[in-house]
C-alpha cells in the first residue's frame, strides 16, 4: 500500500457536491466518491456535526482522512466519511451552526472555511489492500459494527442493493418489521439480522456467494415471508417479540400448521404468569410455543446464592431419590435447581419454589 499525503481545501472538497439516489454522494469536482458501497450511512447527530464545523471555523486540525485511489484516477473515501459529509452538508445549507447557516456568514468567515485545509492520505493499492487498511484504521473513532466491515469485504452490486432494502432510515425492512425487531437500519442491524436468518448464521459465506448478484431480491422476499409468518402465527404484537430469532424458527417450522387462536391464548397465559417484565425471558415464551423445548422457559435461573441455601437445607439429598428409597448425599455440582411448581404453570423463581434434584432426576422431570 502506497500512501501520498495531500492538503485539500474545503473549497475543493465541496466543488460539485451532489447527493443523489442514482449517482450517490460525490464531491471534489465529481472525482470523490464520498459514500462507496462498503461505507455506512450518515450517522452523525447535531452535536457531532457542530463539533466538526466548530473545528473548521476555529482552524483547529481535524483528524487525518483517507482516500483510496481508483484505477480510473478518481477517489473513494476509506475513512472520514462522517466528517466530510458534515462539512459538505453545512456548506450547502442542510443545517445551521450556532443558528447561522453558511450563506448567512460574513465574507471573511466563509473564506476562512473555504480555505481550511483538510489533511488527506491518498492510498494506492489493490482492492484487498484497501479493504484491509479500511479495517485497520477503523479500530478508532466512530467504531464500525461487524456488519459494516462485512459490507466492506463483500462490496458489490448485491451489497449496494441490499442496503437499499435494509440500511436506510425508514427503509422497507424497518417499515415492515420494526415491531418485531430491535436495532437501527443505518447501523446495519436489520441487514445483519436478515442475512443471519437466511444463512443460519453463515453470514460471510452467504455474502461471498451472492456478492456479484444483480440484486438482493432473494433476501428481501425471504425477509417478507418471515415477517408474514410471524404475523400469522402470533396475532398480537408485544415488545418481547423484538428479541426472538424469528428467521431461525421460520426456517425450521414454516411448514407446520399452527392454531393462531390457541397460540395467542397460551401466549397470554404465559405472559400473565411472568413474575417480572424481563423481556429476554418473555421472548423465550415464543420459542417454547413453537419448539416445545422447555429450555426456553428455563431462562429464569435461580441465583447461585439461593441454590447454595437450598442445597444446605436439603443436606445435599435429592428428594426424588429419597422418595424411591435410594437416597444419597450429592455434591452441589451434581445437582440442578428446579422449580417445584413449573414456571410455565405460574411457578415463581423464588426460594420457596426451589428444590435441588440430582441431574438425572431433573432431566427426567424436564422430559416428562
Amino acid at each position: 500500500m502506497q500512501i501520498e499525503p495531500a492538503n485539500i481545501t474545503v473549497r475543493e472538497l465541496i466543488n460539485g457536491y451532489t447527493d443523489q439516489q442514482e449517482q450517490g454522494v460525490r464531491g471534489y469536482g465529481g472525482k470523490l466518491d464520498i459514500r462507496p458501497p462498503f461505507q455506512r450511512e450518515f450517522i452523525y447527530g447535531d452535536k457531532e456535526c457542530e463539533a466538526v464545523i466548530n473545528t473548521v471555523m476555529n482552524n483547529y486540525p481535524l483528524n487525518l482522512m483517507y482516500w483510496a485511489v481508483r484505477e480510473d484516477g478518481n477517489y473513494e473515501v476509506i475513512d472520514g466519511q462522517q466528517r466530510t459529509l458534515s462539512i459538505c452538508q453545512y456548506a450547502v445549507g442542510k443545517f445551521a451552526y450556532q443558528n447561522m447557516y453558511f450563506d448567512n456568514l460574513k465574507k471573511d468567515e466563509t473564506e476562512q472555511i473555504l480555505n481550511y485545509k483538510l489533511m488527506v492520505q491518498k492510498c494506492i493499492g489493490t482492492e484487498n489492500e484497501k479493504l484491509k487498511w479500511f479495517e485497520t484504521i477503523n479500530i478508532a473513532g466512530e467504531e464500525h459494527r461487524p456488519q459494516e466491515l462485512k459490507n466492506a469485504a463483500y462490496a458489490g452490486t448485491w451489497t449496494a442493493d441490499a442496503k437499499l432494502y435494509f440500511s436506510k432510515t425508514n427503509c422497507a425492512a424497518y417499515v415492515l418489521a420494526h415491531d418485531y425487531m430491535n436495532g437501527e437500519p443505518i447501523r446495519q442491524d436489520y441487514l445483519e439480522t436478515a442475512i443471519d436468518w437466511i444463512s443460519d448464521g453463515q453470514i460471510r459465506d452467504y455474502m461471498g456467494k451472492h456478492k456479484n448478484d444483480a440484486s438482493a431480491e432473494e433476501l428481501w422476499l425471504y425477509f417478507q415471508n418471515v415477517i408474514a409468518w410471524v404475523q400469522a402465527t402470533f396475532t398480537v404484537q408485544r415488545d418481547a417479540m423484538k428479541t426472538v430469532p424469528w428467521g431461525r424458527l421460520y426456517n425450521q417450522y414454516k411448514d407446520v400448521v399452527f392454531d393462531a387462536k390457541a397460540i395467542e391464548k397460551e401466549t397470554a397465559k404465559l405472559i400473565a404468569n411472568s413474575d417480572d417484565d424481563n423481556v429476554t425471558s418473555q421472548s423465550g415464551i415464543y420459542q417454547y410455543i413453537i419448539t416445545r423445548q422447555q429450555k426456553y422457559l428455563s431462562a429464569r435461573t435461580f441465583p447461585k446464592s439461593m441454590k447454595q441455601r437450598v442445597y444446605e437445607q436439603q443436606d445435599g439429598m435429592c428428594p426424588h431419590c429419597e422418595a424411591r428409597g435410594n437416597g444419597r448425599k450429592y455434591e452441589i455440582g451434581e445437582m440442578e435447581a428446579d422449580h417445584v411448581k413449573p414456571w410455565w404453570e405460574g411457578g415463581r423463581t423464588v426460594e420457596e419454589n426451589c428444590q435441588l434434584l440430582c441431574k438425572d432426576d431433573n432431566r427426567r422431570k424436564a422430559g416428562s
